[in-house]
């Protein structure tokens, strides 16, 4: 699966047609409350301006449904064009438009070592659609097309795939970050260093049935926890009070157990409370055996739990983890997504953190650079665990 990156190809006096993932947290008044997704760009744009090249960015921000910016300005990228200008120390053109005059004029115009950010892509319908048409007129940008947004490598939108597409006899690369998650979250779980250890969390078995099923097939244990563990519960006939259960998945979970054998392991015990709060009523009791009465509800993994996961992550050689353990963004119910935090860590092992809430949980935590990997993608990572192919990965020029 290994692509070119854009460090593989000559950018002297080219422009370089680059979609990034800039989907950053913006507060009522418009401002970025937490940059990391363009701090995580700077890599691959700085390379292009350092060889003489240019960069016309694209990027989506949000859902505004084909809308256009006057009718959706808290959608606008503007925002993110003042904080990479600071970022990047140089200036960063903006369009107000993707494919309109301005967009156009500005890109023709654009000077070696100059970046132009374009305005989000899906404030035009034909991204959505994969419009040849509007996509001709992104293609016609650039010289090369890199592909440094994760966080959309699962979806088959005009940035994603019909631009590169319509650029034919144009280099089609990759970006540093997309390098980085094809490595880890593709080849590293091809060909891993064991024992192999996934561990598995958050709210719906359903959300992860398929990543489930691909790693048990390939790991050594398949660690469970977070809420979908009361639906396993559920299955082996115990009782989860009012823990969130996903009753039609029963079946579902029942399947998984008889084919998980000895590698799935499943949590002895919970840390329930009775009121949605960290100053509730607490107990830990045994696995499947939250009382039905008195409004309990299970939300972290128990102190028993705890010690077997850590145990087995201790020896560890290669860990993946998607899904925290409980209600990680609520003391005392933080123990067991942190216990395992701490115990990857500790392991040595090459650990890969699977975007999403685990991402949000290793960041918490003041972790993240104490582990080999935090990919930037939930969605995407989540597919990729599954063992999908991307079409927007696919379509990039082999090494």
């Amino acid at each position: 699966m290994a692509k070119l990156s854009v460090a593989d190809v000559s950018v002297s006096g080219k422009a370089v047609l680059m979609r990034c993932d800039f989907n950053v947290p913006l507060d009522d008044a418009q401002q970025i409350t937490d940059d990391r997704r363009i701090t995580e760009a700077l890599p691959s744009i700085k390379s292009v301006l350092d060889r003489g090249g240019r960069v016309i960015l694209m990027s989506h921000l949000g859902r505004p449904e084909g809308k256009d910016a006057a009718a959706d300005a808290k959608y606008s990228l503007a925002p993110v064009a003042v904080r990479l200008q600071e970022l990047l120390g140089c200036p960063v053109h903006f369009a107000a438009d993707t494919i309109g005059d301005e967009a156009q004029s500005k890109s023709a115009a654009l000077k070696n070592g100059e970046v132009l950010l374009l305005e989000n892509v899906r404030f035009n319908k034909g991204e959505k659609k994969g419009d040849s048409e509007y996509a001709a007129v992104l293609a016609a940008m650039g010289d090369i097309y890199c592909n440094d947004a994760f966080g959309t490598c699962h979806r088959t939108e005009g940035s994603m795939v019909a631009v590169p597409n319509a650029m034919s006899g144009k280099p089609k690369v990759c970006g540093f970050l997309v390098e980085k998650e094809i490595k880890f979250l593709s080849e590293a779980i091809a060909n891993p260093a064991r024992p192999f250890v996934a561990i598995v969390g958050g709210a719906k078995v359903s959300d992860k049935i398929n990543v489930i099923q691909n790693l048990l097939a390939i790991c050594d244990k398949v660690l469970i926890g977070g809420a979908m563990a009361y639906t396993f519960a559920l299955a082996q006939g115990g009782s989860v009070g009012r823990s969130r259960v996903e009753k039609d998945k029963v079946d579902l979970a029942n399947e998984l157990i008889a084919s998980g054998g000895d590698k799935l392991l499943l949590p002895l015990d919970t840390h329930c409370g009775d009121d949605f709060k960290g100053t509730c009523n607490k107990q830990v009791v045994a696995a499947g055996t939250i009382p039905n009465e008195g409004g309990w509800e299970g939300f972290d993994i128990g102190p028993a739990t705890i010690a077997k996961y850590e145990a087995v992550i201790k020896s560890a050689k290669t860990v993946v983890w998607n899904g925290p353990m409980g209600v990680f963004e609520m003391p005392p119910f933080d123990a067991g997504t942190r216990a395992v935090a701490d115990a990857i860590v500790a392991s040595g092992a090459v650990s890969i953190i699977g975007g999403g809430d685990s991402a949000a949980a290793i960041q918490e935590f003041g972790l993240a650079d104490k582990v080999t990997h935090v990919s930037t993608g939930g969605g995407a990572s989540l597919e990729m665990l599954e063992g999908k192919k991307f079409a927007a990965v696919e379509l990039l020029d082999d090494k």
